[in-house]
């Protein structure tokens, strides 16, 4: 399991929210890989450049490995972040692969957005990239208004709810996963 989010910042809202939907997906049993911050920070996506930092090689191996994924990212103006939908974009370089893009794998989403339309919508902006990437997002997605949650340092958020609606999307990814490998 490959959790792609978060932000610049370290131990942003959106990626601690990554976190705990990672920790429901590690108590499915999945092994658990988080790609987050300054691990994003790639060149943009460019599908006429072969050449790949290493930062690139490792996030693209992680996906072509992975048998789902989570997805956290940032609602910033009512939309994802650049720093989320340019690692997306790396996912191109999986189109010649035996499984494409994200076929076959489940995919969970969560946006976190200081306020609920920024939220929404960023979510909303996840499952399109996801099905156009031919992944299965989950039927359960997270928007996080993070004006009215608030995580904190030891993996915890204020609102019980928000935590385990992340650890239920992170155990129906693995799920998915156990349930095509079965």
């Amino acid at each position: 399991m490959v959790g792609i989010g978060g932000s610049l910042r370290a131990g942003s809202q959106s990626e601690r929210a990554l976190n705990i939907a990672l920790e429901g997906a590690a108590e499915a049993g999945a092994k658990t890989l988080a790609i987050t911050g300054s691990e994003l920070v790639l060149p943009f996506y460019d599908s006429g450049i072969p050449e790949r930092t290493p930062e690139a090689e490792r996030l693209i191996e992680a996906v072509r490995n992975a048998d789902g994924l989570i997805i956290v990212s940032p609602g910033y103006h009512g939309a994802l972040s650049g720093l989320i939908k340019n690692a997306l974009d790396y996912v191109e370089d999986l189109r010649t692969d035996s499984r494409p893009y994200l076929d076959g794998r489940g995919v969970g989403l969560v946006a976190v957005a200081y306020g609920w339309q920024a939220a929404v919508t960023t979510l909303d902006q996840l499952r399109t990239i996801t099905h156009a990437l031919r992944g299965w997002p989950t039927p359960l997605g997270g928007s996080v208004n993070s004006a009215e949650t608030k995580f904190d340092e030891a993996g915890g958020a204020s609102d019980e709810k928000t935590v385990g609606t992340l650890r239920l999307i992170g155990r129906h990814v693995t799920e998915f996963a156990q349930a095509k490998r079965g």
